[in-house]
């Protein structure tokens, strides 16, 4: 494939384009999509779809995350742009149940529903379904050539599967010896972090604390400038930057920014992309927010302090994965294993452990370091469970919908009895999805633009 330039379509949107050469994508988990094309004309399209239909009425505010109404979206653009509904093709592509398999994933199935809804869809619009590739049990990568209308679907990752012979499988001792040496986070970056824990923490403090590390000062700007946080541009102090965006979006820029330095010593082992470990920090932190205020459990700014810190000790063993990426993607995918399996049989420690080893290292509150010990397995986090539960719910969202970041795998067996706890059932796990900001996606288009 010669095309250079690549458009990738983020969760919850969808493009169409005439342009040549272009190459449309999307990476596809639970979420599904779908590609259409004109055979005469040369005009397409692609979409990226989260649910089969809207959860709510508040829902409409963005049609094109819902195959009800997305796909109808989609079909329109195109023919007005001039595409013949006679010389269209469509791809389908998604669906798929990922991670360890428990009978809650097929009782869910929202991917298979999503799927199914798009297909009837697409043929009561009396277009041609020239390929449907859904379900299974693999991430993948939807690729449209709009120079020739060539749709590919391929498994995401593979382009990592290069195996290195001098694979160097480190023991306990090596890797505790690792994190002893792993340059922390900012003294100012925890102190802060305290302060959120303690309920002590003003704006005029935390904002005098971080006044004395310019890096971080130069990072938080930085953030507060991007399309990651806010479509303000030109803020040019923290006293600024609290006029405009207002004390809690403030401390999340600063807590992110803090921690992006830390991240940034990791590689690309876990990561399916260059920087995938933050990004997938950042996400996880603005579902968990967003879950909190939801719930009401827990309070937002914790939630995103422990969503932001939660895989704290993958930067540890980042620098060991990365040479044996095929490895832990093939059990990982193929295999359908927990990443904490996978962990502890090739190293005999998993990621929660070297985090929870980092957080008695750095002296962080007591709730944080239960969310980075027992995310995966939240009722161990008594006293502090309900938000190790706002966590791992948050990092099982991005498992399923957030795909080209990182390698992840969540086990869903007791997912009922966890929502419970938040007086939530299985029932509202849709509504859980449409919580996910879209800036988590677009988050994700950024990196995997940037590592193409």
């Amino acid at each position: 494939m010669t095309t250079s330039q690549r458009y990738h379509v983020a969760a919850g949107s969808f493009y169409t384009s005439a342009s040549k050469p272009l190459l449309l994508q999307a990476y596809l988990g639970t979420c599904v999509g779908l590609a259409l094309y004109c055979k005469e004309t040369g005009i397409g399209g692609m979409i990226h779809l989260l649910l089969p239909e809207p959860v709510s009425v508040s829902s409409m505010a963005q049609p094109e995350k819902y195959a009800s109404t997305g796909v109808p979206m989609l079909v329109d653009a195109v023919l007005k742009m001039g595409a013949k509904r006679e010389a269209i093709i469509a791809t389908i592509a998604g669906g798929a149940l990922v991670g360890p398999l428990s009978d809650q994933d097929l009782a869910l199935d929202i991917g298979g529903r999503t799927a199914e809804k798009t297909r009837d869809i697409v043929e009561k619009l009396k277009i041609d379904i020239l390929r449907s590739e859904t379900g299974g049990f693999f991430t993948c990568c939807m690729s449209l050539d709009m120079a020739n209308g060539n749709c590919t679907i391929e498994p995401a990752g593979q382009a990592k599967l290069v195996w290195d012979e001098k694979v160097h499988v480190p023991t306990v001792a090596e890797i505790k010896a690792a994190a002893e040496h792993l340059q922390p986070i900012p003294q100012v970056a925890l102190k802060v972090l305290r302060m959120i824990d303690e309920g002590t923490q003003g704006i005029e403090q935390i904002a005098e604390e971080i006044r004395k590390d310019q890096v971080i000062t130069a990072r938080t700007l930085g953030l507060a400038n991007s399309a990651l946080f806010t479509k303000k541009k030109n803020i040019e102090s923290l006293d600024h930057a609290l006029v405009f965006l207002g004390q809690d979006q403030l401390v999340k820029l600063i807590l992110s920014a803090a921690v992006q330095s830390f991240f940034e010593q990791s590689s690309m082992g876990y990561s399916l992309c260059k920087g995938g470990l933050y990004h997938h920090a950042v996400g996880c932190a603005q579902v968990a927010e967003a879950l909190a205020k939801k719930t009401q459990k827990v309070t937002p700014q914790k939630a995103y302090t422990a969503g932001l810190l939660h895989d704290i000790g993958k930067v540890v063993l980042d620098q060991y994965i990365a040479p044996m990426y095929p490895l832990f993607y093939r059990q990982a995918m193929e295999g359908h294993q927990n990443v904490l399996d996978i962990e502890k049989r090739v190293f005999g420690i998993d990621h929660t452990q070297v985090g929870w080893m980092l957080a008695e290292q750095w002296s962080l509150p007591e709730s944080l370091t239960h969310a980075v010990r027992y995310h995966h397995d939240p009722d161990k986090a008594s006293p502090h469970a309900l938000l190790t539960i706002v966590v791992y719910l948050a990092d099982l969202l991005l498992s399923r919908f957030q795909i080209g970041i990182e390698i992840e795998r969540i086990d869903t067996r007791t997912l009922s009895t966890l929502m419970a706890r938040l007086d939530l059932s299985t029932g509202n796990f849709a509504d859980l999805v449409d919580l996910i900001p879209s800036t988590v996606f677009n988050d994700a288009v950024e990196a995997c633009v940037k590592a193409a």
